[in-house]
């Protein structure tokens, strides 16, 4: 068991518990207290996937897009007129409908036999609010953030968001089938593990698939839109998933690796990884050992972590702490942060920040080049970006779905 950076007794409790379920597991510095599996969790299965350890947002991930735009070009005014704009034509908060006429809503995705894992009676209307969903990003911590390379001044677009309504009601479902219940009934998060040569866990592996794919599709299209408000050209891509599940060889055995809030990071393989709305981002790539030079106690490292790492900064304080009592409730009083500190922050920064609450303020997440740090050499920073326009779903967003 690798354990990276230091962590709270219940975190450890979490992992603890997984590590008499799996073969083998491991923590990232991000790490903090989820649905039954930490985040920033990593575990290796023989022959089974994990439902909660997968986690409700299947396929929440990161992407990346380096421009032929230089920051310098840009004034404090124009881009607050391209948060504007950004906020107004891309779709943000739980269950919008992306009314964008070149929203990908005929892709090909949704045509695969994989939607034949999900039962007849709840496929074709799922199908309809994924249609009307792809393109459209969530709230929380989910996000477009436009960047400045500190090396070069060159901008990237970044996001964060996953597979959106579909994702979590294909988690929702198999976790009430897997305990004996119907689909659509709202059974207990607890530990779900499917064998996966078994019908169940067939399906399961299908439609966690197909969320990957659809949350591929939303995410480049979300990046690819923004770079085209900014006015630039697309010069390179990042992009990878970090709630999701791959079969792997590691320590010569085959495994189903579920990764809970943590970046897949082979030797050479690059993750994009945010921080908070006032904190920088970076472009990592895994470790690569030099040929030849025997032992290498990083590459060691690597192998115990799962060639895992980090997918954000990592939350040292909940949403309630912060705001003080859950949105549409009477208030008990304050928050530990108020938007004022937020907004010093930001403004020190020198953020342009549209949308946002104060559960989701620097002051909540712990600073991203102490994660990296962390991380103890099994990643290599390739490129770090700093913050110019962060967007977000605002406080009043609410959930239709639940409205």
């Amino acid at each position: 068991m690798l354990i990276c950076g230091t962590h709270d007794a219940q975190t450890i409790a979490q992992l603890e518990a997984v590590a008499r379920r799996a073969r083998r597991v491991a923590l990232m510095a991000d790490g903090h207290v989820g649905f039954v599996m930490p985040i920033g969790g990593v575990a290796g299965y023989r022959d089974q996937v994990s439902v909660v350890g997968v986690g409700f947002d299947i396929a929440c991930g990161n992407c990346a897009i380096r421009t032929d735009l230089k920051a310098s070009d840009f004034s404090r005014q124009r881009l607050g007129a391209l948060a504007d704009e950004i906020a107004a034509t891309i779709s943000f908060g739980l269950g919008r409908t992306n009314r964008q006429a070149d929203a990908p809503v005929d892709h090909p995705l949704f045509e695969l036999p994989a939607w034949d894992a999900i039962p007849d009676h709840a496929r074709e209307e799922l199908r309809a609010i994924a249609r009307a969903q792809l393109g459209t990003v969530g709230s929380g911590n989910h996000y477009v953030d436009v960047f400045a390379d500190t090396a070069d001044d060159q901008v990237w677009v970044g996001v964060h968001f996953g597979s959106r309504q579909l994702g979590h009601a294909i988690a929702s479902g198999f976790m009430a089938l897997g305990q004996g219940m119907p689909w659509g009934v709202r059974v207990p998060e607890k530990e779900v593990l499917f064998e996966l040569d078994s019908p169940l866990g067939q399906r399961y592996w299908a439609a966690m698939e197909l969320a990957g794919r659809y949350a591929y599709a939303g995410r480049e299209y979300v990046a690819r839109k923004v770079v085209a408000i900014l006015g630039g050209a697309e010069l390179d891509m990042v992009h990878n998933h970090h709630n999701f599940a791959w079969k792997e060889r590691h320590f010569g055995e085959d495994l189903v690796v579920v990764r809970k809030g943590a970046t897949p990071a082979f030797p050479g393989q690059r993750g994009f990884i945010g921080g908070s709305m006032g904190d920088d981002a970076v472009i990592v790539a895994g470790y690569e050992s030099a040929a030849g030079a025997g032992p290498d106690p990083v590459r060691e490292l690597q192998q115990q972590a799962l060639f895992s790492t980090v997918h954000g900064a990592g939350r040292v304080m909940s949403r309630t702490a912060a705001r003080g009592a859950p949105r549409g409730r009477r208030s008990r009083g304050g928050g530990a942060v108020t938007r004022r500190m937020m907004d010093e922050w930001i403004r020190a920064r020198g953020v342009v920040v549209r949308g946002g609450d104060v559960d989701e303020s620097p002051h909540v997440y712990r600073r991203l080049h102490e994660v990296l740090r962390d991380q103890r050499g099994t990643i290599v920073v390739q490129h770090t970006l700093r913050p110019l326009i962060v967007v977000m779903a605002g406080p009043e967003v609410r959930d239709p779905f639940k409205d």
